[in-house]
């Protein structure tokens, strides 16, 4: 049995002025796979999963999510966590998940409850008053929360602290379900690598490397995270 890509994007291009984002990008992503995109700051990654999300469009080529192009239909399917913190300080954690609730129809209220419990998140602390890790955690149970087919978590783990880091990834991890698929962003591999069942390194908006994860720990004779090291040395 032929399985059909859950995600394909041929030949995207997109550029920010002089700046190349990404560079001809082509990218296959198939159901039960949690894909790392790696590679340092400016490498292209938050574009692409804003261009995969639909929040902008690329410059040249085309993507598909479960067979359907950018739009209303394909944003139905996919749960985006930006890079940016855009959450309400003033509501509770709570009403921040009420709030959130009513823009998707695929939300489950007994996988947002779980999250909460596994993150330990208070659910009447307002969230002006929590730290950024756990703004962090608050952020990924808001996306993990929804039955989507494609999970897009850009740069999940950036600028927090281990501990987050380390609840975040199992928190991606219990929540996986079979058939879904998710791409967590990030430099940060030391935390995230255990999660990976392939990675893709970019530079400059193309793909340096890609693979297996396993395989390219064999193939390399190292962690992915000193493997990281030595792509961008």
């Amino acid at each position: 049995m032929v399985m059909v890509p859950l995600l394909t994007t041929t030949g995207i291009s997109k550029r920010y002025g002089r700046t190349r984002a990404l560079d001809n990008l082509d990218l296959e992503l198939e159901p039960g796979c949690i894909l790392g995109l790696l590679g340092p700051n400016g490498s292209g990654k938050s574009t692409l999963l804003k261009i995969v999300a639909g929040l902008t469009r690329p410059d040249a080529g085309e993507v598909r999510v479960l067979g359907l192009k950018p739009g209303p239909a394909a944003r139905a399917r996919l749960a985006y966590l930006p890079e940016v913190d855009c959450l309400y300080r003033d509501l509770t954690v709570a009403g921040t998940l009420a709030y959130v609730s009513t823009f998707f129809a695929d939300w489950s209220p007994a996988r947002a409850v779980e999250l909460l419990e596994f993150m330990d998140l208070n659910p009447r602390a307002v969230v002006g008053t929590l730290s950024r890790g756990m703004r962090a955690r608050l952020k990924l149970v808001l996306a993990l929360a929804r039955d989507a087919a494609l999970f897009l978590l850009d740069e999940p783990l950036a600028g927090i602290d281990p501990r987050s880091r380390a609840r975040i990834v199992e928190a991606c991890i219990r929540q996986y379900k079979d058939g879904q698929s998710m791409i967590i962003s990030t430099h940060e591999v030391l935390h995230a690598e255990g999660a990976f069942d392939r990675v893709v390194f970019l530079e400059a908006g193309r793909v340096k490397l890609a693979g297996a994860a396993e395989e390219l720990r064999r193939r390399h004779n190292c962690s992915l995270e000193a493997l990281f090291g030595e792509v961008y040395a």
